[in-house]
């Protein structure tokens, strides 16, 4: 087993997401042109029901096996892992077979009561399997994860990413000519199979990590009289510390999940209420979620790394009441987020309506992304922040955080949205107050928790860096000589921006020799480079 640092493993896992949403792409382009947009809606009719679904069968059960693992391994007892992915597997399992069950003998109540359309039956039976294969490699992912062993986990996502993609527009192909709903479940066929591959990946990685271990233990004969029959009663213990970790975060992600799905009700019905036609209504927060959200969260990629690779840091360091260590990981890991996020969050607000242009074909929808833009690095910040709580055992305590930014912005969305002057600009400013008002709370309860202090000089090189890069990219996109090709114009005031933006977080030390030689890959060139 391959343990990386802390920053190696957010970083193996920051390269697998990035090109995991390049390969994205593809599908979003191709598939709407194999079964139409009509079949694509059919497709992600279900969607809504599987991920509840998912999120309770699942639902924090990968961070809790990380947090544990991470705990034994720190403690020297890498049999307790081994008990601990056990035990999980069994309850996962156990858990998808009984969903799977449900929802196959469901299926035709659910996709002619709950569901608005009945054609989504057939897509709905190919995506029940998914259930249990996605139950397993939560467990593998999170085991990984806890021994701080990143590639099982990226490489997996990759595999079944291109996997995926492959069997998808094939399947949807293959289908299409039986009719529209058999095309959209050709479609949820090539994700399971996907799914089933990248399970795949994972369960040979974990093979052959038994098989190195196993060259390191005593002979079969020689370790025969050592063996005991297994701990029932360490069995319970297990089920009862993975659930009072993972409940909380199943609850939290919940709360996230019914949030969303009342934010959709709310917006549109408030937009109707200010007087908006339906129509219009529908096609304002399909703009917002749809085309702006995606947008903002485009280094979603690395927060998210940083979050799963902070976990089991954070929890190997706590074992050992290692405080120094937990308030560096942090300082570390919000950095890193600030960092990265900064740059997009600048090109987004200066650059918001030929952005949107050239993507969308669309300058109507640029003032959302304006206004959004500054405050993403709210965003950027927060899972970071949410991950550390539910690492050093307070999940409850970010359940509470995000549950009350959800009730602030459900009022402000019904307070705002409803007023004419405001429209869709009022849902806009309840998800920047949501966003705010979650980051930080997280942070208020982190300080109180562990006394961390948040290194103020770092947020204001952050901003005169920003206010400098801002400033470039404005200015190249009005004087550069490019006026006649607005493509090429864009993107040289891009890069103009970036290298500036490069020089500067150098100059200041946001980034230093020191950070680029921990990084894979780019740490060997540079310090080749710097020996030479």
């Amino acid at each position: 087993m391959n343990k990386q640092s802390f920053i190696k493993g957010t970083l193996i896992l920051l390269a697998a997401g990035i090109l995991n949403r390049l390969l994205g792409f593809i599908p979003r382009i191709a598939l709407p042109r194999i079964i139409g947009p009509e079949g694509v809606g059919i497709y992600q009719l279900g969607y809504p029901f599987f991920i509840v679904l998912v999120t309770i069968i699942t639902g924090g059960i990968p961070l809790a096996i990380a947090k544990m693992v991470a705990e034994a391994e720190g403690a020297g007892k890498p049999d307790a892992s081994k008990q601990i992915l056990h035990v999980s597997l069994m309850l996962t399992i156990t858990a998808g077979a009984l969903f799977t069950g449900l929802s196959l003998l469901l299926a035709p109540w659910v996709t002619g009561v709950l569901l608005p359309d009945e054609r989504v039956y057939q897509t709905f039976i190919s995506m029940t399997p998914m259930m249990i294969i996605i139950a397993v490699s939560s467990v593998y992912r999170g085991y990984f994860q806890g021994k701080q062993n990143m590639i099982p986990s990226a490489s997996s996502s990759v595999i079944e990413t291109i996997v995926r993609i492959i069997c998808m527009l094939w399947f949807a192909h293959l289908l299409m000519p039986k009719g529209i709903a058999y095309g959209a479940a050709g479609a949820m066929l090539g994700t399971a199979v996907g799914e089933l591959i990248g399970m795949i990946a994972l369960l040979l990685q974990y093979s052959g990590e038994g098989r190195r271990t196993n060259k390191l233990l005593p002979k079969p004969q020689e370790a025969v009289s050592e063996k005991k029959a297994p701990d029932s009663s360490s069995n319970k213990g297990i089920l009862k510390r993975l659930f009072g970790i993972a409940l909380p975060v199943t609850g939290g992600k919940m709360v996230g999940s019914f949030s969303y799905l009342l934010e959709t009700i709310l917006t549109n019905r408030s937009l109707a209420m200010a007087g908006i036609a339906t129509s219009v209504a529908t096609a304002q927060y399909g703009a917002l979620q749809g085309m702006i959200i995606p947008l903002l969260l485009l280094p979603g990629a690395l927060t998210v790394s940083l979050a799963i690779s902070l976990v089991p840091s954070l929890s190997e360091a706590a074992a050992r009441n290692d405080r120094p260590t937990i308030h560096k990981r942090m300082n570390q890991s919000l950095r890193l987020a600030l960092v990265s996020g900064a740059p997009f969050a600048i090109i987004m607000f200066v650059l918001a309506e030929p952005l949107c242009l050239l993507l969308y074909d669309n300058a109507e929808i640029s003032d959302m992304l304006k206004i959004m833009a500054p405050f993403a690095l709210f965003l950027y910040v927060q899972s970071p922040l949410q991950a550390a709580l539910q690492a050093l055992d307070r999940p409850g305590r970010a359940l509470l955080n995000t549950l009350f930014g959800a009730i602030i912005k459900m009022s402000l969305i019904v307070y705002l949205a409803s007023n004419p002057a405001f429209g869709i600009i009022g849902a806009v400013i309840a998800i920047i107050v949501n966003s705010i008002a979650v980051t930080l709370l997280h942070g208020f309860s982190l300080s109180r928790l562990i006394g961390f202090r948040f290194r103020l000089l770092d947020y204001v090189k952050i901003a005169a860096v920003m206010i400098i890069m801002g400033a470039c990219v404005l200015y190249g996109y009005r004087h550069l000589p490019f006026s006649t090709t607005p493509w090429l114009q864009f993107w040289t005031s891009i890069v103009v921006g970036i290298l500036v933006y490069f020089i500067m977080i150098f100059m200041t030390k946001l980034v230093t020799p020191r950070d680029l030689e921990r990084v894979p890959v780019v740490g060997t060139w540079f310090n080749k480079f710097g020996r030479r």
